[in-house]
């Protein structure tokens, strides 16, 4: 029997409690198994002006899911030509893993860019998505799609812009982070 494993791409620059919620709801509430975290080194569609190495945000990801053995960090990407491409880095995590069945996991701010992916109709005729609202976007046209399934996961209205800049300029927001997350920020000294 095929393994159910959510894909929740991102940069996580940093991965925050927000993030955690989603994979955690996700993963609680629906059929998959687990959740894999795929660190993205780096996205074709947006600008690197303000990302962190991809190795500290890599570690980052592994601190905050340390203890959650139904939330893995994968580091797929890190391996793969870049940029990268979700239908490359699916298909080979099918080829490394025969025996999982991957789920794409997005919020709806995904459908303004879909028609820009790589091979996107193959991944909407081929793949499951799991997507979670988020807010002033909605999933369009492909909220009737088959292939998708709109999962009323509860959000917080925070962002990893937000906690860069809040981190730029000094303000204490530990709650918005794991407390490893956390720790592993200030003893680092990132964002600053």
């Amino acid at each position: 029997m095929m393994i159910k494993t959510g894909l929740f791409f991102g940069s996580f620059n940093p991965i925050h409690i927000g993030h955690l919620i989603i994979a955690s709801y996700i993963h609680q509430f629906t059929d998959l198994e687990e959740v894999w975290i795929v660190v993205s080194p780096k996205n074709p569609l947006k600008p690197e002006l303000e990302l962190l190495e991809e190795e500290e945000r890599l570690k980052m990801a592994q601190l905050a899911v340390e203890h959650n053995p139904s939330l893995k960090v994968c580091d797929i990407e890190f391996y793969l030509p870049k940029p990268s491409y979700t239908i490359d880095t699916i298909l080979r995590l099918e080829s490394d893993h025969p025996g999982r069945q991957f789920v794409i996991i997005a919020g709806t701010d995904i459908f303004k860019d879909f028609h820009r992916w790589k091979e996107w109709e193959n991944l909407i005729s081929g793949y499951q998505f799991y997507i979670y609202n988020r807010p002033e976007y909605d999933a369009g046209d492909f909220a009737n799609h088959p292939s998708v399934k709109i999962i009323k996961a509860p959000l917080l209205d925070i962002s990893s812009t937000f906690i860069r800049k809040a981190l730029s300029n000094g303000y204490d927001i530990r709650y918005m982070l794991t407390e490893k997350v956390w720790g592993y920020i200030k003893s680092k000294k990132l964002y600053h």
